[in-house]
């Protein structure tokens, strides 16, 4: 399947022109909610994601948040620039998610989840480390895209899906069925567009932290242990906070500030949850 991989990788179509607008206002650290409003209602289905995380259980308000202003001020520039990045590179790539028996939605929540939880455990330990591993978090499953089509396409999807409950181990199933792990997948995707070696390395050894340059190691492992915490089948479920809490132990991080992230954000969706089921 290596070869299928690769093509797949090959004939994605450039970006359009609309993320490069949305780097720009990035890049600038830009706060003017009117401009990015402007920028961002162009292309429906970043509008659509948007308001679809703003009233996510990650998020809560006594009402239903219907605005692309009112997302924006629910979810804050980053996420949103994150969402919106993310929107373009997905339905650039145009694959779907069904050899994982998960939606697109769900893979948004997924990513959504992953920049949150680094945002929210980071913070208290490197403000500057964690503007730089928001964004790759968000960005570090898309390769899961190209391996569903592909095992789709070699009829291997009911294979595939008895070995992810058998194993209950995502990317042990994805490198024996493809040959290559998921974020070596994401990384030449990301590498295929011209991404900044900020996106692509910590990505690229995500799991492959012995043969990971010494100056992107911290961030590779950061980003293992938010790719465990927040797998898109089954995100902060018991099992995979037990193997996320492992690997903190293991690269040596502080506990605490990890259980510290860990419990507001749990904390947040069961509040936020409660408040859902109360306004209908």
């Amino acid at each position: 399947m290596k070869k299928n991989l690769i093509q797949e990788i090959k004939t994605l179509e450039n970006l359009p022109n609309s993320i490069k607008e949305i780097n720009d206002f990035r890049k600038n650290d830009n706060s003017d909610i009117k401009e990015l409003v402007k920028i961002l209602k162009k292309d429906s289905f970043i509008v659509s994601n948007i308001l679809k995380i703003s009233n996510s259980n990650l998020y809560g308000t006594n009402f239903k948040v219907e605005t692309l202003n009112k997302a924006i001020e629910t979810l804050g520039i980053k996420l949103t620039l994150a969402i919106a990045i993310e929107s373009i590179v997905s339905k650039t790539i145009n694959r779907n998610l069904f050899a994982y028996a998960v939606t697109n939605d769900d893979f948004f929540y997924s990513s959504a989840l992953s920049a949150i939880f680094v945002d929210n455990w980071l913070k208290q330990i490197d403000e500057d480390l964690k503007n730089e591993l928001f964004l790759p978090a968000f960005l570090q499953e898309n390769g899961k895209f190209i391996i569903s089509q592909v095992i789709q396409d070699e009829r291997q999807t009911e294979f595939f899906l008895k070995s992810l409950v058998e194993k209950d181990n995502i990317s042990a199933c994805e490198l024996e069925f493809t040959g290559y792990s998921c974020s070596r997948i994401s990384a030449n995707i990301f590498k295929h567009w011209d991404f900044s070696h900020n996106i692509i390395f910590p990505i690229a050894f995500t799991e492959d932290l012995e043969n990971c340059p010494k100056e992107f190691i911290h961030k590779a492992q950061i980003l293992n242990v938010v790719k465990i915490l927040c797998d898109i089948r089954n995100p902060l479920s018991d099992n995979n906070i037990e193997k996320a809490l492992k690997k903190v132990l293991e690269y040596n991080f502080d506990v605490e500030y990890f259980l510290n992230a860990l419990d507001s954000i749990r904390e947040k969706i069961e509040k936020n949850s409660q408040l859902s089921l109360s306004n209908k």
